[in-house]
């Protein structure tokens, strides 16, 4: 069997795949990027040499989920400028859970300086792009970011998305967001 040799950059959005499921599973103070080097099928100095540090590796991850989220409204605004067409498009994250979680952990991690930072700013674009894409007022879009926000948490509780746990509660709220 031949095995097929990946280019750097291939080899390093290994990694990258890899930390994010392992972040999204442990949170930042948790995972190991030995674990995420296991994950990736690298060694740990390698994942090293790729990212630096783990601050480093857990902030492109954060980078990669936030740049899921805006590719996934612009391809929403593309057919419909319209906060409805953005949030049928943001419902399509509840298959990609683990993309949430990391985004979840990134708020959790935001008392560290550097990470707060890169979230604060990350967030602050999508806030930014969706006013820019839909016309949105101020209110309008933290109305639209409330539900987002409440998707994303009743995610990470699994009552919603593939392999929800069926829960009254859960259903009534997300029969409310349409």
């Amino acid at each position: 069997m031949t095995r097929v040799r990946l280019t750097a950059k291939e080899r390093g959005e290994e990694v990258l795949e890899a930390a994010v499921r392992a972040f999204a599973a442990s949170g930042y103070e948790g995972t190991k990027t030995d674990e995420i080097a296991r994950m990736a099928g690298v060694s740990q100095p390698y994942v090293i040499r790729l990212f630096g540090t783990k601050q480093q590796l857990f902030l492109a991850a954060v980078d990669s989920v936030c740049r899921r989220i805006e590719e996934i409204f612009r391809e929403a605004a593309d057919e419909t400028p319209e906060l409805g067409a953005l949030g049928r498009n943001y419902k399509r994250l509840l298959g990609e859970r683990e993309l949430l979680l990391v985004l979840l952990h990134g708020f959790s991690a935001s008392g560290d300086p550097v990470i707060g930072d890169c979230v604060r700013e990350r967030f602050g674009s999508i806030y930014a792009l969706i006013r820019e894409l839909t016309g949105a007022s101020p209110q309008e879009a933290r109305e639209f970011l409330s539900a987002g926000m409440l998707l994303t948490v009743m995610s990470a509780m699994q009552v919603i998305g593939p392999n929800a746990i069926p829960m009254p509660w859960a259903e009534e709220i997300a029969d409310t967001l349409g």
